[in-house]
């Protein structure tokens, strides 16, 4: 069987797994029983909810790093460090804590 999407092999047979009865198939080392109710309940209390991400999303961050703030900048200051593609407020921020180490 392949995959829809990519059109390569999935590396299981698919139909040859769902054809297998249950009491053949091997759980013995398996820490999940999904028929033991008390399993469940505590599978699903310690469950976290992960939502798919956008492409060039973020994901969860351990502490906010950087606080949101205006700051007005002359036209040509914002224009240079624009220019300079991608990135440009991390060099701004940059530029101010090189400032700050030398200005001490």
């Amino acid at each position: 069987m392949k995959n829809v999407a990519t059109g390569k092999p999935l590396g299981t047979d698919l139909e040859k797994l769902a054809a297998l009865p249950d009491a053949d198939i091997d759980v013995g080392d398996t820490p999940y029983d999904p028929h033991d109710p008390a399993a469940v309940d505590a599978f699903w209390r310690e469950a976290k909810l992960t939502l798919p991400r956008r492409p060039g999303q973020r994901g969860p961050q351990r502490a906010p790093t950087k606080v949101p703030t205006t700051l007005r900048l002359d036209p040509e200051v914002l224009a240079a460090f624009k220019a300079t593609g991608r990135g440009w407020q991390t060099r701004i921020n940059d530029a101010l804590k090189e400032w700050i180490a030398t200005h001490r």
